[in-house]
């Protein structure tokens, strides 16, 4: 392995930038090439971000010895099989949201990594938050007594147009779904991170109300946790103007609520309300696709390079990163069928 950990960078549609952005910022790291089916975008990328190299066909980019680890930022039904190329081809599997889509292709991913000795990690940038590490650690620690209610609220909105942009967008077969698995897999992973205790059981309702899509726009689901609080998750890309992501943690002995990365309420025995430095840490997503913060991106990169540097596993493995999805598929199933689901954690 060269000094630096070598990135490619495979996808470099809309999110494929904030990985470029983020592997430029790290230290240890270097953009060695990007890789798209759009050779105009591929190069572009290339040159803006100063890698040296771009390909249309990342079976031909994992053949340089100089890349060590790849971004996968193509659509998210696409995720397993550029892994598992990755993968036989020695290299790092570091994959943005939703890992992947059915439970049968994470299963694989999660094993072809093993078998090859390589390691997988995942972007759930919401765990990089100074707000959020801060409740978790509380609720560990068991501050708020026991666990009552646990929600997530995720109102975005997403135009028409944004549905438009991309062919594989709002598809079953390449979007997974809808709101859920693409928006709001990020708070549904936060949520069950902070929690720290499995979905036993969801009800569900999901329609798609208001867009002309044929998975949902909106969504709400009734969960039961194995330590025996209950929780709800509305999600929607349907409200105007979007509201900013909010999350309800109560205890019998104190409250945690928190708006996109800021700390709105803190009601914990004994522990002053934090203050956190970076509140504008989670961007503003909830109203547009396109106001990401890099922050979390970065974190998760330095991560991935130290984990392949000091050979440990990165912050979010792909055990990890899976659990949000399983969920999501739980309250599909339970939407779809009208019935309670239980989840076989």
């Amino acid at each position: 392995m060269s000094k630096k950990v070598g990135w490619g960078i495979i996808g470099c549609g809309v999110i494929g930038p904030t990985h470029a952005v983020a592997i430029n910022e790290v230290e240890d790291a270097a953009l060695v090439a990007t890789c798209d089916v759009i050779p105009e975008r591929a190069e572009a990328m290339a040159k803006q971000y100063n890698a040296a190299h771009w390909y249309t066909d990342y079976n031909e980019m994992l053949k340089r010895d100089d890349i060590d680890v790849v971004s996968i930022c193509v659509p998210s039904g696409l995720h397993g099989e550029v892994a598992e190329a990755a993968a036989k081809a020695g290299k790092h599997v570091f994959t943005e949201k939703p890992m992947e889509i059915t439970k049968a292709k994470i299963d694989r991913m999660i094993q072809v990594c093993r078998e090859e000795g390589v390691k997988l990690g995942c972007v759930f940038q919401m765990r990089t938050v100074a707000a959020n590490i801060i409740a978790r650690q509380t609720i560990q620690e068991g501050r708020l007594g026991t666990m009552v209610l646990a929600d997530c609220y995720q109102k975005y909105y997403r135009s028409p147009e944004y549905y438009k942009s991309a062919d594989w967008r709002a598809t079953w077969e390449l979007d997974g779904g809808g709101a859920l698995m693409n928006q709001c897999v990020h708070g549904i992973d936060l949520l069950l991170w902070m929690v720290g205790s499995p979905v036993e059981s969801v009800v569900a309702q999901a329609e798609h109300l208001v867009r002309d899509i044929v998975v949902e726009d909106t969504a709400v689901a009734l969960l039961k946790f194995k330590n025996g609080a209950m929780g709800v998750i509305e999600g929607t890309t349907s409200c105007n103007p979007g509201q900013k992501a909010r999350f309800d943690i109560h205890g019998n002995d104190g409250t945690i609520i928190l708006e996109n990365g800021q700390i709105v309420q803190w009601h914990v025995p004994d522990m002053p309300k934090p203050e956190i430095k970076s509140p504008k840490e989670a961007g503003e997503v909830y109203k547009d696709p396109k106001a990401l913060s890099k922050h979390g991106h970065i974190v998760l990169v330095k991560d991935m390079t130290e984990a392949i540097l000091h050979d440990r596993q990165p912050m979010i493995t792909g055990e990890e990163a899976r659990k949000a999805v399983d969920l999501i598929l739980a309250i599909y199933e339970s939407a779809q069928n009208n019935r309670r689901v239980y989840l076989n954690n």
